[in-house]
């Protein structure tokens, strides 16, 4: 508890004297009118504060220190507070002359309690009663809250005897951990005192234990509803891993523990060294200013760090743009830096707690300590030994007598499956200068660093260790460079480092069989691969060149090369990993972006490829790349797209595919669908098996055919010229539309505008037209639901939408509008529209990609332009990164041929890039800040 706090200079913040004095001329002008008092003085309250909270933004811009900022708020608030206390005594309550052990005490509690306050912050306040509370004790202290309310703050409050304060400090651990920060505000002296005295007295003595074991306990669930990562791209800067809660936690134990009142007198405890307080201090700066950016901006209590602020906040801050890096980038790598710091401070802190524990009391509680039994042998280490299931260095000189020992810990750590003691990894963080580049060059270093990252175990764990404790960054510098670094978009979830760990987390999981479920094909063929070393490497490194100005895939190709080398790879497995990660995104957007079903995609992916071994391991790093880029981003349909083209490839690669013609193939195909009709009449049989022309026959699995042939039969029945069929599929996490409507141009583009005014996520599309005229279009959108109930009612809806659009009870520019319509402009992010126009990557089909910021309506829009260029769309293939959009069209003209004039391709290219740009400019106005439009599933990998 504290009784004052040290504040930074307040020059031109509030005129104390002049605020007391005009208070005093409220008083005496409207004595009479308690009303118009209380008016006046609220009025002249709210005007000081403004004033005063004004100058303080404009400080934190001038210097820049958050701290001084949370000070000076915290200050201003404390003479509202105090000037109100004595007008509401003086002035409301004529107790001006009450002795002072009959006054109330207005305490700071929490957060306010330490002296700080972000602009947004609640005010907490614990009003103190003497044990024989004046009549008016209690109305003056709801005059203060009226009056603080009307204000506009969140006051959170309460108003206790000492006695009271006592009791519920034994059993509450919130109101303990609140009455600790108590800090005197005005009132009764005496009163505050005498709480603090019996405060250490009865609730502290004895119980540090107790108390530490349940504030780290707090903190470990704070952070496993937060995702148990410091490295999400939108941190919570008060709450979450590496946020200021966890620097207020360690002051909150070494305050209670150590009867500390200045974090400063941790150096001459030695419970940090002169490097780490400073650290310590730096890092709560930091988080200090950016909470106070982030509150000013947003004009209330925001905690989260999200991307339509970043940009904002990063400008505030003064980061400039580097090549490779922007801004926005550059600031966020430093909050993730500060992140990681706050984590080593945590790890030395609590590795000092436990010293201290030991000397003292051997049966600490276990939720905190681990030495009531002694440290037992290592088999084959005599520099490490086990610490109740944890590893722990033998003696101080450990890793400076043989620096190998730094990578020697995690390895051995690995072996047998030990936690680490927090004293290991406090020596650790210490002794990271030798690392060196002797110790990189070591051969014994590099072998236990490739044991541990090919481990049968769980290496994500022990890489995530190494990168924590900085050893991965600094044996490793090309991934040291890519530590805390984020990517400014809506795609991926975590820094690239964290991405990278979490990647080779589901490589183990597949290669121990823990993902079969999930991942069949993958789970099928990884015991095939014999040597999995250079997969494991590939995993690693594929991002390891994220934040350069040239191609990631390039440059990492590059530093692979190196390392494979340091780590003793042979020249094959280096080729290999090289490959690797040079081609790490093909089959991703091969897959997602191309038609499967057309041969030339087939060849030129198997061109690539060129052996099975390459095909099987680029298919698992994939899948591990997108699995690792955030929770929901993978689903079912990729792993149905990256099997099929997986298939498809290996025949081709193995010389499977048929010999026979296209022709006479669909010829085969028109029979067997006559044959899979045999319990239908001898004329529906005929009728419907010749429905179809050669593309449909080639491409639709046989069961597909069979159930379109009955939707169609029956819609015939019916007389229905237009009907639609919806079926589920949980596993590939699609919804399948089936629309069968008589043919016309338009027809995509007011499905997809339907469909788009229905909310759904439009991840894929199959385009037929039957011999009779009419068009048979299957359109499949992502998943919302996981009851297969609530997903046909969803489904059912869309498909209704749909016939409502096109039977023309509907109009779609209306649909549209009624969806977008209140949405807050937003200019968080930014892609540069670009229109591809390809004769090469089909045989039969001119492929038009685009690429541009996602909205909705931009599938409708652009099909109707391809529509007016009187262009027919045989496939579309919609893909998704976060807020961009690349969508692939194949197209013929009118006649069937390809589009090869280039004054028509120039004009195809203008006229899709004046949609996008009218998408550019306008989408924002129809986007809620930092959320993509509903078009187009989350898809792919665009690493």
């Amino acid at each position: 508890m504290d009784s004052k706090v040290t504040v930074p200079a307040h020059s031109g913040l509030l005129d104390v004297a002049t605020l007391r004095a005009r208070c005093e001329f409220i008083a005496s002008a409207h004595a009479e009118y308690r009303d118009r008092m209380r008016a006046a003085l609220l009025a002249e309250l709210k005007s000081a504060y403004q004033q005063g909270r004004e100058q303080a933004r404009e400080l934190l811009f001038n210097d820049g220190s958050g701290l001084a900022c949370a000070a000076r708020l915290s200050w201003l608030q404390d003479q509202i507070i105090t000037v109100l206390h004595d007008f509401a005594l003086n002035h409301v309550f004529s107790a001006a002359m009450a002795p002072e052990a009959a006054r109330i005490t207005v305490t700071a509690v929490g957060g306010y309690g330490r002296g700080t306050l972000a602009p947004g912050s609640d005010i907490d306040l614990l009003f103190l009663l003497p044990a024989r509370p004046q009549p008016w004790s209690e109305p003056a202290i709801e005059f203060m809250l009226y009056v603080l309310w009307d204000m506009g703050f969140k006051v959170g409050h309460a108003t206790r005897s000492i006695e009271e304060c006592i009791t519920l400090s034994k059993s509450d651990m919130t109101i303990r951990t609140a009455i600790l920060e108590a800090r005197y505000l005005c009132g009764s002296h005496l009163l505050f005192d005498e709480l603090a005295v019996r405060f250490e007295r009865e609730i502290m003595r004895g119980t540090g234990p107790e108390f530490i074991a349940a504030k780290l306990a707090e903190r470990d669930e704070r952070h496993r509803k937060a995702g148990d990562t410091r490295y999400l791209v939108e941190p919570n800067v008060k709450e979450g891993k590496g946020g200021l809660r966890d620097l207020h936690t360690l002051f909150w134990i070494a305050k209670y523990y150590y009867r500390i009142r200045d974090p400063e007198d941790l150096i001459k405890l030695g419970v940090l060294s002169r490097h780490e307080y400073k650290l310590f201090q730096k890092a709560d700066d930091f988080l200090w200013a950016v909470r106070c950016h982030l509150h000013f901006l947003t004009g209330k209590a925001e905690e989260r760090l999200s991307f339509d602020v970043q940009s904002e906040i990063a400008a505030c801050l003064g980061y400039q743009p580097h090549p490779g890096l922007s801004a926005v980038e550059r600031f966020m790598k430093h909050y993730f830096l500060v992140a990681k710091d706050v984590g080593d401070l945590t790890r030395i802190f609590c590795a000092a707690l436990e010293d201290q524990q030991a000397k003292e009391a051997p049966g600490f509680t276990a939720a905190i300590s681990r030495f009531t039994r002694r440290s037992r042998k290592i088999a084959g280490t005599l520099d490490f030994v086990e610490d109740r299931g944890r590893i722990t260095i033998a003696n101080a000189d450990v890793f400076k007598r043989d620096p190998v020992n730094l990578i020697r810990l995690f390895h051995i750590a690995d072996i047998n499956e030990l936690e680490f003691h927090p004293d290991a990894l406090k020596l650790v963080t210490r002794s990271l200068r030798l690392i060196n580049n002797a110790l990189r060059e070591n051969d014994e270093a590099n072998r236990l660093f490739l044991s541990i990252l090919t481990s049968p175990r769980d290496p994500a764990l022990i890489l995530r260790r190494m990168n924590e404790a900085g050893v991965l960054g600094r044996f490793i510098p090309d991934f040291g460079k890519i530590v805390a670094m984020m990517q400014f978009n809506m795609y991926h979830h975590y820094t690239v480092d964290e991405h990278l760990i979490r990647s080779v987390g589901v490589l183990a999981a597949i290669d121990q069989g823990r993902e079969t479920e999930l991942h069949p094909l993958a789970g099928q063929i990884i015991p095939g691969i014999e040597d999995r070393v250079p997969l494991y490497v590939a995993v690693l490194l594929h991002d390891v060149a994220k934040g350069r100005p040239e191609d990631h895939s390039v440059a990492g190709a590059r530093v692979a090369r190196k390392l494979c080398q340091r780590f003793g790879l042979t020249p094959k497995q280096t080729e290999l990993v090289v490959w690797l990660i040079e081609e790490h995104l093909v089959m991703s957007l091969v897959a997602q972006t191309r038609d499967l079903n057309d041969r030339k995609t087939i060849v030129d992916f198997a061109d690539k490829v060129r052996s099975m071994e390459r095909l099987k391991m680029l298919l698992v790093l994939t899948v591990c790349d997108i699995r690792a880029v955030g929770p929901g981003v993978w689903n079912g349909w990729k792993g149905q797209l990256l099997r099929t083209l997986y298939y498809e490839t290996e025949l081709l690669l193995s010389g499977g595919f048929s010999e026979v013609s296209r022709k006479e193939r669909a010829k085969a195909g028109r029979e067997r669908l006559y044959e899979a009709l045999s319990d239908w009449s001898q004329k529906d049989r005929k009728a419907y098996s010749r429905l179809h022309y050669d593309p449909y026959l080639l491409t639709v699995s046989l069961e597909d055919q069979v159930r379109h042939a009955g939707f169609i039969r029956d819609a015939d029945k019916a007389g229905q010229a237009l009907a639609t069929m919806v079926r589920t599929d949980s596993f590939h996490a699609i919804t399948e539309i089936t629309v069968l409507s008589p043919d016309h141009p338009r027809l995509l583009t007011v499905i997809a505008g339907a469909c788009a005014a229905a909310g759904a996520n439009i991840v894929d599309a199959q385009i037929f037209t039957t011999s009779d005229g009419r068009a048979l279009d299957t359109i499949l959108v992502n998943r919302e639901f996981p009851n297969d109930a609530d997903e046909m009612r969803r489904a059912a809806n869309i498909g209704k939408m749909i016939e409502d659009v096109l039977s023309g009870r509907k109009r779609l520019p209306e649909v549209i509008a009624n969806r977008t319509r209140g949405r807050k402009r937003s200019k968080t992010f930014t892609v540069p529209p670009a229109v591809t126009i390809s004769n090469t990557l089909s045989n039969k089909f001119t492929v038009i990609e685009i690429e541009c910021l996602d909205r909705p309506g931009l599938l409708s829009e652009v099909t109707a332009v391809l529509s007016d260029l009187s262009l027919d769309i045989a496939s579309a293939h919609i893909t998704t990164f976060g807020e961009k959009v690349i969508d692939t069209f194949y197209v013929n003209d009118l006649l069937g041929h390809k589009i090869t004039n280039e004054n028509r391709q120039g004009n195809i290219v203008a006229r899709l890039k004046a949609v996008m740009a009218e998408e550019a400019d306008e989408a924002r106005d129809r986007m809620p800040p930092g959320m993509v439009a509903p078009l187009g599933a989350q898809s792919g990998t665009r690493e």
